[in-house]
């Protein structure tokens, strides 16, 4: 089995201290800068826009992971891009026009995900699962974060590695949403390979060892 990351999600960090969370969770062991994008429309919340990325990138030495929870992305995935995200993954239910906004993001040089809601059927990556480079299953409604894990999601997990088997390729399978360092495990096993972590990890009192809690916990 590949190394499982850890991707802390900075909704849940002290934005008066972005800088030193950035670093005390790179120092920590995280693998990748998790920045949720949400405008108020597709999802209940409205949190941070492009200029927050810039100014991220300047500072993180780990790849940007930016999962826009945002309607209409393929307008905005090449200033994403452009300010510096590694990964630009976009929502499934967001979008009309699936594969032209991926293939934008793969000609800006970034890595390509897609998210799926709980409800959303894994039929619809049918057509564009060639493309992706990246799989985000929901394990909440998003828009907000500390919401508790759904734990039906473990079956979609299992269900999305296998169609990503059957493609032979390399396509990370990322789960988000409630994830703890008490039922990272079943995760896991169910088949993901990133953990998206945000209440988890910054509400401890030390990024190390709850990280390290983690990786203990998952094998």
């Amino acid at each position: 089995m590949n190394k499982i990351q850890i991707a802390p999600s900075i909704l849940s960090c002290n934005f008066l201290e972005l800088g030193k969370e950035i670093e005390d969770i790179e120092q920590a062991g995280a693998d990748l800068v998790h920045i949720d994008v949400m405008d108020g429309h597709f999802v209940p919340n409205i949190t941070i826009g492009s200029l927050f990325v810039e100014a991220i990138k300047r500072i993180a030495s780990k790849p940007l992971d930016v999962h826009l929870m945002i309607e209409n992305p393929g307008e905005f995935v090449n200033d994403f891009a452009a300010k510096g995200a590694d990964i630009v993954t976009i929502h499934a239910e967001a979008d009309n026009h699936l594969l032209r906004t991926l293939d934008l993001i793969k000609s800006a040089g970034k890595k390509a995900g897609i998210s799926l809601n709980p409800s959303t059927p894994l039929s619809i990556l049918d057509h564009v699962i060639h493309i992706v480079d990246l799989i985000l299953i929901m394990t909440v409604n998003p828009g907000f974060g500390g919401q508790a894990y759904i734990p039906f999601m473990e079956k979609k997990i299992k269900d999305t590695r296998k169609l990503i088997e059957k493609t032979g390729r390399k396509i990370l399978l990322e789960a988000d949403g409630g994830i703890k360092a008490d039922n990272a495990k079943k995760v896991v096993q169910a088949g993901a390979d990133v953990l998206v972590m945000g209440t988890e990890i910054f509400h401890s009192k030390d990024y190390k060892a709850k990280i390290r809690e983690i990786r203990k916990k998952i094998g």
